[in-house]
């Protein structure tokens, strides 16, 4: 943008072109900020990051059969469709195939980042998309890929709210659940499965790298800030990673630094202004 920065008056002037992707960036950082919760709470930060590597296959596998194969679908298909894909195997019990749930992300991570950055080999034309979706680079967001978004993630919040007592309790007291009578394994599942799809459609838009980072980083400041009660965690989780998805964006703009890049470094931010707080109120 030459030597001068940009200003709020250019920001508005072209708000036309920032909207759409300032509107993306809040679904998904709401909709993956509550369901960071349930990642950090149980542990599966590594499962969102298998995920998000899943998608990224599937943006690559979909630009690959287009060019080479003729099989043309968007995108952003290829991303929900991965993502459910890795998702579904870890709902399966690994112990069945005599491997340890770590063993299994380590191998669905491994293999769907060598599968993309082969097939990405194979697609020149579509080279820079393909590594601005796996790195993130949401400069301009298409309407398919917002309505995509709000659609999946309207979706997936109402699941959560209305079945909340239901998925919480059996993903954070799984036991206690299972002698209550309720359905754990399919509630576990539930929970699995919208993390899965919200992640991939969120990647196509995003990027990987920020959509991993909402995934995980809200949870952990709203649990410095709100730990006692769980819906107030859920909602500051939600809140947080709104602000982180808009506040990358702002700040991507304004000091012209890559989006997802920007994203990812302000919900790390978010976590350093929760533990300061938490350090005051102690």
């Amino acid at each position: 943008m030459g030597g001068d920065r940009p200003t709020w008056e250019a920001f508005w002037g072209a708000f036309e072109l920032f909207r759409d992707p300032i509107l993306c960036a809040l679904a998904a950082g709401v909709v993956l900020g509550f369901l960071s919760v349930y990642v950090v709470s149980r542990r599966m930060v590594f499962v969102s990051a298998a995920i998000t590597q899943a998608a990224g296959l599937g943006v690559a596998a979909s630009f690959f059969a287009g060019l080479k194969l003729g099989v043309t679908f968007d995108p952003i298909l290829g991303a929900a469709a991965a993502a459910l894909l890795a998702t579904l195997l870890f709902t399966a019990d690994p112990a069945r195939l005599r491997l340890t749930r770590d063993s299994l992300l380590g191998l669905v991570f491994a293999v769907c980042g060598g599968a993309a950055v082969l097939l990405a080999s194979r697609v020149t034309q579509e080279q820079n998309e393909i590594q601005n979706i796996i790195f993130g680079s949401a400069v301009v967001v298409r309407p398919f890929d917002l309505q995509a978004v709000a659609a999946v993630g309207g979706s997936v919040l109402l699941v959560h709210v209305w079945w909340f007592r239901g998925l919480t309790f059996a993903s954070f007291d799984a036991a206690v659940a299972r002698v209550q009578g309720l359905p754990t394994r399919l509630l576990v599942a539930v929970v699995f499965l919208t993390i899965g799809l919200m992640v991939g459609v969120s990647a196509r838009a995003l990027g990987a790298l920020p959509v991993f980072a909402l995934s995980t980083l809200p949870a952990t400041g709203a649990l410095l800030l709100a730990r006692r009660r769980l819906w107030l965690t859920f909602l500051v989780a939600a809140l947080l990673g709104g602000v982180a998805g808009v506040g990358g964006y702002m700040f991507a703009f304004f000091l012209e630094f890559p989006v997802g890049a920007s994203q990812t470094v302000v919900a790390a931010g978010v976590v350093v202004v929760a533990f300061v707080v938490r350090l005051a109120r102690r």
